[in-house]
């Protein structure tokens, strides 16, 4: 390679006689002499002194003044090198000078021609500005002078063309050289240091055009040269470093040529630097050259592990250093098994880091212990990196406890590394914060408790919790005991966490002291409600909730922990009525929840409250009447949670998530508080309420009045003519909406500003109910001006406006984004519809599609109207879904998700389904050529087949999802779910195939996509902004796909067919099998997901009623019973627990369930919930004490010890020196010797103790930092006991002491044995004499 051909050139040059350089042409350079670069020739050799003068003028500035010709510094500076081979000194000047002279005319021409594109640039700048001022004036006023400035832009527009052309010619030929002399000398310019990189001068010029390919091995030869001058400034040094990194950042493969017997020399020299900022580049530009395995031996062949434990050990005036070193480290685990590589002095180094409160790199220095701990946590605990990250939680200081629990979580998982943690103690040191009453600290606290819950909601976390007989979550439940408000509050809502209760709508007033009477108007809560939550209707079970069957047996265990009582306590306190009110909602919900989840022999205890009544029915005690209330506020609470919660659920009766869909609205039914017939007096009464007669300032109206007025007395047409001819409610409402009003329009979008637009949806839709509306609103200017408005933004109605009413600042600012829910209300309507074809609004609707040119209005559009009518709405809908951009078309297939699922009850009951069309739509979306938008169209199909009925039809359409691939199987997997499903698949050869393929593979993949499914739900990032505002409607909508992927088996066993098939292939009695026999393996991984994804298959199929028979013919039940109660591996016993849930779906499986002690709540018509829990809990939650592993006895590769041999325990050492050295290191570890130690240690020093000088008790002394706890500042303090040169000494093998043993000699260079042995000294100095005789 390059740089290893170029090296002896270098040094062959740094060794020339002093009287070779040029010393009066480097003496004509007045920048160099100004900047005092170059020394006298007699001080040091030429080819440093030229390189010295070089790199401190480099540094100044990126570019050269442009008086000097870019590249002339470096040309005369090859002349002085290449003279020394060249015999004319006078020749090799002449051709360099004409260069330069060359150079110069191209520089000057260069630089006239990038001042006239400037000047052009401005000129065409100013012809833009004034002709946007002309076009606000009148057109035929300024018409001339349009012309003028038009005819100026087009030419200026030319000319800079030209001028780009020119400048990108010359760049070009300043880039090719004019005479062949730079090419007959290519081959010294390798041996040149002092040249930077063509991308470095490329980027400091400051040129936007384009430059020649360059060479990166020749860049590569370049800058390593220049990393070998010596006696440099440290910014020469910093900036090569910094071109080398950039330019394996420009090119990745470049790191894989290294000749790291080159590159590993010079990083070597950096390292060793006295200036931290060198190190620290050497650090950087190590960390970009690590590629594998191979360059990690390699770095490390370099003794860096002793380099980087110096580094650590430093103060903070290194931290620049310290965290380039840190991040070195952390490179290794970036490899894959980089972690062996990774030495046990340098993670000891980093966890005496870490225990630094105060230290900048604390939080770095934790993460890397963390990620160690995950990737070899036999390394992290033979290494005492464990305590730091105890001790880190416990304290609550860490910014993201979760992530650090969840490295423990991971650990605690498998016996294979569970052994390495202490049980009932690494995850209990967060408890501590909520325990010691004298340690709490709010801050401490709320820290503690988010690690607290993501322990909580993993397998892990929870088993390791539970153990002996709940004493963690036992002490979190009973700190609630404790007078602290902290601590309380904290609990409570971690309670409300965990247990998924989302506070209703009226909490937060209810909690700031507001009585629940004033909760009695919930009917409007309840139909609004209602109206986003109808259910769908589903003739096979519904999918199963894993979260609240988690849920559930969480709350199994807090109920066994104590949680009730002591939240019954905290209620009867006095002394906070926040806290008192929140417990008290708590305990509302926490019964109606147990109602509804836990079956009954859990909930039915509960719900008697039995302390707190006890207290209540003693007359005698004074608490008789503090416990009386709150037997009143629990009442009153539930009362009002049952009022409030969705009428369609029964008490004991768990929606599933696909239930709660949304569908169409139910067919209009009249309001019963709305009194639509009246009788005068009351209606005129209305109206003076209203205030719209008293005030034409909208701001003082009631709008809660005119709401009331509106959904009322104007549904009567009577009452409708009243308000347009008998007064001016009519006419200032009306206009209260038109947009050149500039009323409704200039409001500020908010959330309290949204009452208007409902207003005025609610009054287009009643006017609209009578003939005397639809008169009036045909009549009236709001209709025609808001198709004006859209005029504006339509490009072929000549319209134009300067500030348009739908521009996408308005639309998003203010209220004019309103509109378009009211032509959705008129689209629904048929006498709506004419009124838009009157105004031409849907040919302008057209015209705005066509042209692409507003997404956001085009969204707005599509997402706000109303396609149940067969009309233009449908027209544009499917020339969107078909003509428009990808994400037109993404927005266009997500409206038609909640038309798919449309259904409508007739008060008969009968559900009616109108969603064909939409249907159709979706699956001519199927053949797009974006996959995204096929995705999108799968999912929303996917959704509708919870339907039969559509089930049905969408088989009808025969869609062909070939060429989706995976995309497309979720879709064909519900089509198995009826007969006819069944047979058009098993037509197309795809039942077969398609259950081989799972048989022999994809059931282990299903392992993997249903658990980061599961881990998706438990993270609640859905209630991060529970209160968002949007224009757009399906933004509301988002898709939150948490429901289950589908599984083939589940929804073959959902037909007769399907289960017949399975008979017949045996697959069922395979995975049984495979479960009585691997079932409780626990050391191969590979085979514990296939037991898991055979768990998964069971319970799917037994999940099924047609199924079910399956598992009374084997007795596989019992053993996935014996999986989840006494498995080694926590997370398969999760999954034994979710599939225990799906098994006691069926009739036959609960009831094999129920035999084995296992329960679940039930419909009041008997159906399951498929949420079982063990009767006795203590036998799934039986974790037991584990053998812990103690860091002695572990064993660690060679590869991860700096020092192979451990230090013995009995310190043997001839020199009596040393020896007291090495007893007082051993001393520094007690506390009681520490200080007098330390102070025989700088005595030490201050005798100047020849043991400071040498490498072998360096070594010794770094074997004991390594095998053995010390501080950060005694580790620090050794380090600087010991001379500089021990570390130059170690790093590049030179292991002899000063007391001079031959053994060293062979590995020592020729100048090194000649300086420091006296007797070559003088037979050198001898033979010199002579010859100079």
């Amino acid at each position: 390679m390059l740089s290893s051909s170029a090296t002896p050139t270098q040094k062959s040059l740094a060794s020339q006689p002093p009287h070779a350089v040029n010393s009066p042409v480097a003496a004509s350079r007045p920048s160099l002499d100004r900047d005092g670069g170059l020394q006298p020739p007699n001080t040091t050799n030429g080819a440093r002194t030229a390189s010295s003068a070089a790199s401190s003028f480099a540094p100044r500035g990126s570019s050269l003044a442009p008086s000097q010709p870019p590249g002339s510094f470096s040309s005369e500076l090859r002349s002085q090198t290449m003279q020394s081979r060249a015999g004319s000194r006078a020749d090799v000047y002449v051709r360099d000078k004409l260069d330069e002279d060359d150079e110069s005319v191209a520089e000057s021409t260069l630089n006239a021609l990038k001042d006239s594109l400037s000047r052009e640039l401005k000129i065409k700048e100013g012809s833009e500005n004034l002709l946007e001022a002309l076009n606000a004036k009148k057109a035929k006023q300024t018409k001339e002078q349009r012309q003028r400035v038009e005819a100026e832009l087009m030419a200026s527009n030319a000319r800079i063309k030209e001028l780009k052309q020119k400048i990108a010619d010359a760049q070009r030929s300043k880039a090719v050289p004019s005479t062949p002399t730079r090419a007959r000398n290519e081959g010294l310019l390798r041996s040149d240091g002092l040249r930077s990189p063509p991308s470095a001068s490329r980027s400091g010029a400051g040129s936007d055009f384009d430059e020649p390919t360059e060479s990166p091995t020749f860049a590569l030869a370049e800058i390593l040269q220049a990393l070998e001058v010596e006696g440099m400034t440290p910014e020469y040094y910093v900036e090569r470093s910094n071109n080398l990194v950039d330019l394996f950042k420009r090119h990745p493969t470049l790191k894989y040529d290294l000749v790291w017997s080159v590159f590993g020399d010079r990083m070597q020299d950096m390292l060793l630097s006295n200036s931290r900022e060198v190190v620290a580049a050497g650090y950087r530009m190590l960390r970009y050259a690590i590629s594998d395995m191979a360059s990690l031996k390699k770095i490390r062949g370099l003794n860096t592990d002793f380099m980087v434990v110096v580094s650590l050990a430093k103060d903070r005036k290194a931290d620049v250093e310290r965290e380039q070193a840190l991040k070195f480290v952390r490179a290794f685990l970036d490899v894959k098994d980089g972690v062996r590589e990774v030495s046990r002095a340098v993670v000891r180094t980093i966890a005496a880091v870490a225990e630094q409160v105060e230290d900048r790199l604390r939080p770095i220095c934790i993460e890397t212990l963390a990620e160690i701990l995950l990737r070899d946590p036999a390394l992290l605990v033979a290494s005492g990196g464990l305590v730091p990250l105890s001790e880190t939680l416990a304290e609550g200081t860490y910014k993201s406890p979760e992530s650090l629990s969840s490295a423990f979580l991971y650990l605690l998982d498998a016996p294979q590394t569970r052994k390495y943690l202490r049980a009932g103690y690494e995850l209990e040191v967060l408890f501590t914060a909520f325990t010691d009453a004298l340690f709490s600290y709010e801050g401490v606290i709320k820290q503690n408790s988010k690690a607290i819950a993501s322990a909580l909601k993993s397998w892990s976390g929870l088993m390791t919790l539970s153990m002996y007989n709940f004493r963690a979550i036992g002490s979190l439940i009973s700190s609630l005991m404790l007078p602290n408000p902290t601590i309380r509050d904290t609990v409570v809502d971690l309670l409300y966490s965990l247990l998924r209760i989302k506070p209703p709508a009226w909490a937060t007033s209810y909690l700031a002291g507001r009585r629940l009477t004033t909760y009695g108007r919930v009917t409007t809560l309840k139909s609004s409600s209602s109206s986003k939550e109808e259910t769908v209707y589903e003739d096979d079970g519904a999918e199963q909730n894993f979260v609240e069957h988690y849920t559930a047996l969480l709350l199994a265990i807090f109920i066994k922990a104590g949680m009730m009582p002591n939240l019954l306590r905290v209620a009867q306190d006095n002394e906070d009525p926040t806290l008192k009110r929140k417990t008290t909602l708590l305990i509302g919900e926490t019964l109606k929840l147990a109602s509804r989840i836990l079956p009954p022999s859990w909930s039915s205890d509960l719900q008697l409250l039995p302390e707190l009544f006890a207290a209540a029915s003693q007359f005698r005690d004074e608490a008789h009447f503090n416990a009386t209330g709150i037997v009143y506020q629990i009442s009153s609470v539930s009362r009002t949670l049952y009022r409030s919660s969705p009428s369609g659920y029964a008490a004991g009766y768990l929606p599933s998530s696909s239930m709660l869909e949304n569908m169409s609205h139910v067919e209009e039914t009249p309001k019963t508080n709305v009194i639509v017939n009246t009788d005068d007096a009351t209606f005129r009464q209305l109206l003076i309420d209203s205030g719209v007669l008293g005030h034409s300032n909208p701001s003082k109206w009631n709008w809660d009045v005119v709401l009331k007025i509106i959904e009322g007395p104007l549904m009567n047409g009577k009452r409708v003519e009243e308000a347009i001819k008998a007064s001016k409610f009519a006419k200032r409402l009306v206009g209260f909406y038109r947009p050149f009003k500039f009323k409704f329009s200039e409001i500020k979008n908010t959330r309290n500003t949204q009452k208007y637009v409902r207003v005025g949806c609610a009054l287009i839709h009643t006017l609209l109910q009578t003939a005397e509306g639809t008169k009036y609103l045909a009549d009236n200017k709001l209709l025609r001006q808001i198709a004006e408005c859209l005029a504006q933004c339509d490009p072929t109605s000549g319209l134009t406006a300067q500030y348009p009413m739908f521009s996408k600042d308005r639309l998003t600012d203010t209220l004019c984004g309103g509109y378009f829910p009211m032509i959705g209300v008129l689209s629904g309507d048929p006498k709506g519809l004419q009124m838009l074809e009157r105004w031409r609004i849907f040919n302008m609707m057209y015209h705005i599609v066509d042209f692409k040119q507003r997404p956001d209005l085009i969204r707005l559009l599509l997402s706000n109207l109303d396609y149940s009518l067969q009309g233009h709405p449908r027209v544009l809908l499917s020339k969107a879904l078909t003509a428009g951009t990808k994400d037109m078309r993404i927005n266009a297939t997500n409206v038609l998700r909640k038309y798919a699922t449309r259904q409508r009850v007739t008060p008969t009951g009968q559900v009616i389904s109108d969603s064909k069309w939409a249907i159709q739509l979706l699956v001519t979306q199927l053949y797009d050529p974006e996959v995204e938008v096929c995705a999108t169209a799968v999912k929303i199909l996917e959704k509708a087949c919870n339907s039969k009925a559509l089930l049905e039809y969408i088989v009808e359409c025969r869609p062909a999802l070939d060429h989706l691939g995976e995309i497309g199987a979720p879709l064909l997997l519900r089509f198995l779910s009826t007969s006819i499903g069944y047979h058009y698949l098993d037509g197309l050869d795809y039942i077969s195939n398609e259950m081989d393929d799972w048989f022999l593979g994809r059931n282990d993949t299903y392992v993997s996509l249903i658990e980061a499914s599961l881990a998706r739900s438990f993270i609640d990032t859905h209630e991060d902004q529970p209160h968002r505002l949007s224009i757009y409607e399906d933004d509301l909508d988002t898709d939150q796909d948490s429901h289950v992927p589908p599984h083939f088996y589940r929804e073959l066993s959902r037909t007769t067919e399907g289960c017949k098939l399975l008979e017949d292939k045996g697959h069922f009695e395979e995975f049984a099998s495979t479960i009585r026999e691997y079932g409780m393996q626990s050391e191969d991984p590979e085979l514990i997901t296939k037991v898991k994804g055979c768990l998964w298959a069971v319970g799917n199929v037994g999940s099924m009623e047609l199924g079910a028979p399956f598992l009374e013919s084997t007795d596989v039940v019992e053993h996935i019973i014996k999986i989840a109660e006494s498995h080694d591996v926590m997370s398969l016993r999760g999954t034994a627990f979710f599939v225990l849930g799906l098994i006691s779906r069926s009739t036959h499986g609960l009831e094999i369930l129920s035999e084995h002690g296992w329960e679940s709540n039930t419909t009041p018509l008997g159906i399951s919930l498929g949420l079982c829990v063990p009767s006795n809990l203590s036998k799934l939650l039986s974790c037991q004490p584990w053998k812990h592993e103690i860091p002695a006895a572990i064993r660690l590769l060679d590869t991860q010890k700096t020092i192979l041999e451990p230090p013995p325990a009995e310190i043997i050492e001839e020199d009596e020196t040393n020896r007291r050295i090495l007893e007082l290191m051993t001393e520094l570890g007690n506390m009681v010797l520490y200080k007098k130690a330390k102070v025989e240690l700088f005595q030490l020093r201050h005798k100047k103790a020849p043991g400071f000088r040498q490498p072998a008790l360096f070594r010794k002394v770094m074997a004991l930092m390594e095998c053995h706890h010390y501080r950060l500042p005694d580790r620090h303090l050794v380090i600087e006991l010991f001379d500089k040169s021990v570390l130059r000494r170690i790093v590049y093998g030179e292991e002899s002491d000063e007391s001079g043993s031959s053994s060293g000699d062979e590995q020592r260079t020729e100048r090194q044995r000649s300086i420091s042995d006296p007797a070559d000294l003088e037979k050198i100095t001898a033979r010199a004499q002579q010859a100079s005789l």
